[in-house]
């Protein structure tokens, strides 16, 4: 119970045990009902829920006044039993009804389901919007997930730092939020998109364990599962290798998973190269089956010419899909295979009498076909899907596919979280360069038994890089830092930075590991797309109480808006035609 000088009791309190008890409920008008010419029911909410007062029909209170009503709780007429509210078992009686403060129609219904009204609109009223059910459970959910996770993270002795807001340019990343120095015209801040440097930089400073619930920004296009501002659980530890860090972030997540309400088993752990191989993808969703099957050995003597050759073929089973695919969606499949670069797709339906159909089922013999079919468990009415070509673009084919027809939404349970370790260290060549590109920032620590083949084959390096996965979605990503001088140094020639340019981006955060770097590693995940995904949200706009639209504005605020002159002039800056 949270009593106040304005009430005794919050409106989803009351039960059947407290009937006979005078009390006051403050909050918002959610009905009216007319009963009778002399009384009307109406229901108080506030976020707990809402209690039915009956009171004088002469009482002028209308949908979304602020009232404050002092009655009787009585049990209500077995007829007007409401099974499906807590408080649906009693009302309010003898009601005497304080207007707190008027309100004008709202836009759009408070206590009903918004899904017609457009985003702009709600975002225009968010101030509404959060008095709805949803919108108050998402938050609530939210601070739940924060608490248990700052928790965890004290109770493995971690301490919370804050790190700056206005940080030094770092233009290799993602696209920054650029911040004007008055007093330094024509020099700029940026704003954090993460406090990687910092935190390292706490571990030379001896803070061993820290963490931060951090705001981070990123200029960077919008989505479901992207704002500018996000929020992340950012941690760094001294002295660890990556099963530490590994077992702390899970204690932090599995934390954040109860206090929202729900159990998850094991955290598993698979490489990278497994998980494009089984599932073609780096952020593979265990929920379901339908796991990339190698078949390069099946068609080895083939004179089919689209497999003849090709250094990978792998298969999927689209278990029971065959009858729901025709000529028209079997060539959309295609033209998604073809777009992330294979040169094709095979399909083949599996007939009520076990055959395979397929117009290039001509083109195998009747061995293939057997040798297939039972590869992939073929079963009447099942779908299956094959690509030939190199391995990467095998594996993101089919990883798309398997994905497009097997996924359920990201919120489904069960939940089912993974570590992918072992990423590759570089990603191919940079095209004007000639150099290898970071698969991670270039502090990553590449894997000790890569180490000697840095500069003789460096795309076989796997780095000591890891990333956490939930039903799909990556929630985030560390790695084991680089502490020695000298291996920053051969990464840094590898890539291409001189040491000119090393002193110019980054002296400030190397040079202090001249003094004494303890061997650390890290992580940070995101709050937001945690909590969307425990709060049944595909979007996370639906767990963040202030968030921008798809195209960055605010509508509530008008956010972004032109600046006066006067200020620009104060921070020497001119406005120019944009050139793209």
């Amino acid at each position: 119970m949270t009593s106040t000088a304005m009430r005794t009791h919050q409106c989803g309190e009351l039960r059947v045990d407290q009937i006979g008890q005078t009390v006051t409920l403050a909050g918002w008008v959610a009905t009216r009902r007319e009963h009778g010419s002399s009384l009307a029911f109406v229901d108080v909410r506030d976020h707990t829920g809402v209690t039915q007062c009956v009171v004088d029909n002469t009482v002028d209170v209308r949908a979304e006044y602020v009232v404050r009503v002092t009655g009787t709780v009585a049990a209500r007429p077995a007829e007007n039993v409401n099974d499906k509210l807590p408080t649906g078992g009693v009302e309010i009686q003898d009601c005497v009804v304080e207007v707190l403060n008027v309100a004008e129609a709202p836009p759009f219904p408070i206590s009903e389901r918004t899904d017609t009204v457009a985003e702009g609109t709600r975002l225009q009223y968010r101030f509404l919007d959060i008095r709805r059910e949803r919108m108050q459970r998402n938050l609530r959910v939210r601070a739940a997930v924060n608490s248990a996770i700052r928790t965890a993270m004290e109770d493995q002795g971690f301490v919370e730092v804050e790190t700056p807001m206005l940080v030094p340019s770092t233009p290799e990343g993602a696209r920054e939020f650029i911040v004007p120095s008055r007093q330094q015209p024509g020099s700029f801040y940026a704003l954090p998109q993460s406090p990687q440097l910092f935190k390292q930089l706490l571990m030379v400073a001896g803070i061993d364990r820290y963490y931060q619930l951090a705001r981070c920004l990123r200029d960077e296009d919008l989505r479901a599962d992207r704002q500018y501002e996000f929020m992340q659980l950012d941690a760094e530890m001294s002295f660890v290798d990556q099963d530490d860090v590994h077992t702390a972030i899970g204690n932090a997540v599995i934390a954040a998973a109860r206090a929202a309400g729900h159990e998850t088993g094991e955290i598993v752990k698979i490489t990278w190269h497994e998980a494009m191989d089984k599932y073609g993808i780096d952020k593979p969703d265990l929920r379901f089956g339908m796991e990339l099957t190698e078949l390069t050995d099946v068609f080895s003597a083939t004179e089919f010419k689209a497999f003849a050759g090709a250094s990978c073929i792998k298969g999927i089973n689209a278990t029971g899909k065959a009858e729901e695919f025709g000529r028209n969606k079997l060539d959309g499949l295609t033209d998604t295979a073809k777009r992330l670069g294979a040169k094709g797709l095979v399909w083949m339906k599996v007939a009520a009498d076990g055959t395979l159909e397929s117009p290039v089922a001509k083109f195998l013999t009747e061995s293939e076909l057997a040798a297939l079919a039972e590869r992939l468990a073929a079963s009447p009415g099942d779908l299956l899907l094959i690509v030939a070509d190199e391995w990467i673009t095998t594996c993101e084919a089919l990883g798309q596919l398997r994905n497009d027809l097997g996924r359920p939404p990201v919120f489904e349970g069960p939940y089912r979280y993974l570590w992918v370790v072992d990423f590759p260290m570089f990603v191919g060549v940079d095209d004007v360069t000639g150099r290898p590109k970071p698969g991670h920032h270039p502090f990553t620590q590449p894997h000790p038994d890569d180490v000697d083949r840095l500069e003789t084959d460096p795309m076989s390096v796997r780095s000591q890089a890891y990333d956490l996965v939930l039903n799909g979605w990556e929630l985030g990503s560390g790695s084991i830092r680089i502490h020695q001088p000298e291996l920053q140094a051969r990464i840094f020639e590898l890539l291409g930075i001189s040491a000119e340019e090393q002193q110019r981006k980054f002296g400030f955060f190397l040079n202090p590991f001249r003094y004494g770097a303890p061997p650390h590693g890290g992580f940070a995940f995101g709050i937001d797309r945690l909590v969307a995904i425990l709060a049944g949200e595909e979007n996370i706009r639906e767990v963040i109480a202030f968030p921008k639209t798809q195209s960055g504005a605010d509508p509530m605020t008008n956010a972004p808006t032109p600046v006066a002159d006067k200020q620009l002039n104060e921070l020497g800056i001119r406005v120019l035609p944009r050139v793209d």
